[in-house]
């Protein structure tokens, strides 16, 4: 979402937090005691909810609109990232069908954000591979 404040063009993207670390674990609550109810890895995508209430926790909602909690010192908000929010979808060359596939990648696969080229989004892995996908198959934060 883009907002108009004063005559000056603003991203909101404030709220919008990626995994900085290999594994992260989501939790229930804000903090160890509670249960891990999904581990996720580098560059997953989250909109943070609020401020922090607990200090160093942040409530984060994901993908699929689930609401949980992470520590702070997980994630970063210097980049965007991406997640597959359908079952598979083909990793490509270039921006466009007409590019070789290089693979499939399935649901919940997480990339930072490269560029963008109308509506292809070319990504990179934790390991840093690097392809194209179309934006219809991504949640982008």
């Amino acid at each position: 979402m883009n907002i108009v404040l004063l005559g000056i063009f603003v991203n909101n993207y404030a709220d919008a937090l990626c995994v900085n670390v290999q594994k992260a674990n989501i939790r229930s609550g804000p903090g160890t005691q509670y249960v891990i109810v999904w581990e996720v890895y580098k560059y997953m995508p989250f909109d943070k909810v609020g401020t922090p209430i607990t200090g160093n926790w942040f409530a984060v909602r994901d993908v699929d609109g689930d609401v949980n909690w992470i520590h702070k010192s997980l994630v970063t908000n210097r980049y965007r990232c991406a997640v597959v929010k359908t079952e598979g979808v083909n990793l490509r060359t270039g921006p466009g069908t007409k590019y070789l596939k290089i693979g499939v990648v399935k649901k919940y696969y997480s990339f930072k954000i490269l560029q963008r080229r109308g509506m292809w989004v070319r990504l990179k892995d934790e390991w840093g591979s690097i392809g194209w996908i179309h934006r219809s198959y991504l949640w982008i934060k």
